[in-house]
């Protein structure tokens, strides 16, 4: 099966054939190009994804990735990260493998296409001109032939007539002769020509075209065997990175499984928990007897001596923090809080504390290895003098002596804020815990007497006097601009369903049915601040009034 002997007469056909070849395979490194493309941007997209939803750092958002479900997250964007750059290695691969390689070699096959067709034609023009010299030979002897027959006609002509002379006959019978002998000799070349023609077409489609034909077509199947080897390299660029994508996808379903429920809400205790006790029952208030009636918890009086039974708040204030005054939530709010945390809950105000204890002793330890190194070259410059004096480093280990003792008295400081926090800790009982889908009330020991001087008539935490006082300097830098500033606007009424004693700074008192202004909702901690008239504004427990919102009001609703 040669083209040289089937397609012998099939030159334009082949021509036209070979290059819509080309056409396919330049098609193809554009195809592979574009998916290349396709892969980097991919790569780019999940990478952007991946980062866009990635924690920033040092943030509030940080603090809630350390759940199991949100590493879970993390470990499935750090995956998808790797997994993107496999798709970056598929493009570079296909483009080294398959892009550059084709490029070059489509060049070399247009070169090489080139140079067979050249010589085909030269071919094809060769014979052709071999062609166009029979025919003049054929025509000069047939021409050549034509003129014998006249010179012959004419001469018998001038032979047979009596009147010519014999000189005139004479001289037509040498015409004759020699136009006889030019037919002779047209006839030889013509002979000769048509043999060499005959030769030169035999060689021509029987060696030079074969020939010719069959490196076309031996061009032709190398550029189909090395498309097909293509695509082969382009299947396995892709299969070469699906084991590292598998375990992308296999790093993604462990972080699934590692997921433990459990543990979260293990750690939302640890986050959340105040370390306060619920607020016990509250007792009946007789007011059938007046002169007899018990002054109630709600009433804020402050005389922790008076033996009185004092009553809790409404649930919705169980846990809650006793507010701050007004300006020392100001404060806090611009980072001023304390530094032993005692505006936070107990517990949480314990793990502050450890927390810092633990910074404390690693900053420490950090200063003694510093130290370490420092009279270790010290030794070293006492052995070798000329490394350096040692006298240059004495300046340093003082210094770094101070820094340790400054160190250790800070521990010391909080480490006796942590003593005193985890002495005042409520001791609790057995858990409630969850059975029969009902939670089984568990008794709890009473809580010891420090703590409760220092919880609040609704079973909340306040501070002791010294700590009270201690705010209360934290606060005074800002007083004048905080006085200063424009009253805070109205965002609804409220109608107070009982009376309350505001004895507390930061607080004001209301009578049972009084009518007052909303000025700021209750932010969590179970209290509303309220306004009676410019001069006179203040906190009240959200449970002795019922709120009224604008509508305007954003998330406007009633408290009852």
């Amino acid at each position: 099966m040669s083209w040289g002997t089937e397609l012998w007469d099939q030159f334009d056909n082949l021509e036209k054939h070979t290059q819509g070849g080309i056409d396919i395979l330049e098609k193809y490194i554009k195809f592979v190009k574009e998916r290349t493309e396709i892969e980097i941007s991919y790569a780019k997209q999940l990478r952007n994804l991946s980062k866009k939803y990635q924690p920033k750092r040092n943030s509030k958002e940080e603090e809630e990735y350390k759940y199991t479900s949100c590493k879970a997250f993390i470990s499935t964007l750090n995956e998808m990260n790797d997994y993107a750059g496999q798709h970056e290695v598929i493009s570079e691969n296909m483009t080294s493998q398959i892009t550059v390689e084709l490029t070059r070699y489509v060049q070399e096959l247009k070169q090489e296409r080139k140079s067979h067709f050249h010589d085909g034609r030269k071919a094809q023009q060769h014979i052709e001109t071999c062609w166009k010299q029979l025919e003049s030979s054929k025509r000069r002897f047939e021409r050549d032939c034509k003129e014998a027959d006249r010179a012959q006609q004419y001469f018998e002509k001038m032979d047979a007539d009596i009147n010519v002379t014999k000189a005139d006959v004479e001289k037509a019978r040498q015409q004759a002769q020699l136009r006889h002998q030019m037919a002779e000799d047209s006839k030889a070349d013509y002979s000769a020509t048509l043999q060499k023609f005959n030769h030169e077409q035999h060689e021509h489609y029987y060696t030079h075209i074969p020939n010719i034909f069959q490196k076309i077509q031996e061009m032709e199947e190398r550029r189909i065997v090395r498309i097909g080897e293509s695509m082969k390299t382009y299947a396995e660029v892709d299969r070469q990175v699906i084991p590292i994508i598998g375990k992308c996808l296999d790093g993604i379903a462990k972080a699934a499984e590692s997921i433990d429920q459990k543990n979260d809400s293990q750690l939302v205790i640890e986050a959340y928990k105040s370390g306060f006790e619920p607020p016990g029952d509250i007792e009946f208030e007789d007011y059938t007897q007046p002169m007899k009636r018990t002054i109630s918890e709600t009433s804020l009086s402050n005389s922790r001596g008076d033996s009185k039974t004092e009553l809790k708040f409404s649930s919705k204030s169980k846990g809650k923090l006793w507010p701050f005054i007004k300006k020392n939530k100001l404060s806090l709010k611009l980072g001023a809080g304390p530094e032993d945390f005692s505006n936070l809950p107990p517990e949480q105000r314990r793990k502050k504390l450890q927390q810092k204890v633990d910074e404390l002793n690693k900053e420490i330890q950090k200063e003694m290895d510093q130290r370490d190194a420092i009279t270790k070259m010290k030794d070293v410059y006492v052995k070798n003098p000329q490394m350096g004096d040692p006298g240059s480093l004495d300046h340093k280990l003082i210094e770094v002596g101070q820094n340790i003792e400054k160190l250790r008295l800070e521990v010391q400081k909080f480490e006796a804020w942590l003593t005193e926090v985890e002495g005042r800790l409520p001791v609790r009982g057995e858990q409630a815990r969850r059975q029969s889908g009902m939670y089984e009330a568990q008794t709890t020991p009473s809580v010891n007497n420090c703590a409760q001087d220092r919880e609040s008539p609704d079973g909340s935490y306040t501070e002791e006097q010294s700590q009270e006082n201690e705010l209360k300097m934290m606060a005074t830098e800002f007083d004048d601009e905080f006085d200063d500033e424009e009253p805070l606007p109205t965002i609804g009424t409220c109608k107070a369903l009982y009376t309350f004693e505001g004895q507390n700074e930061g607080t004001i008192s209301i009578a049972e049915g009084e009518i007052l202004y909303v000025i700021e909702e209750d932010k969590g901690d179970g209290w509303t601040r309220i306004r009676r008239n410019e001069d006179e504004e203040g906190y009240v427990p959200t449970s002795y009034v019922e709120v009224y919102l604008d509508k305007n009001a954003k998330g406007a609703m009633t408290y009852i």
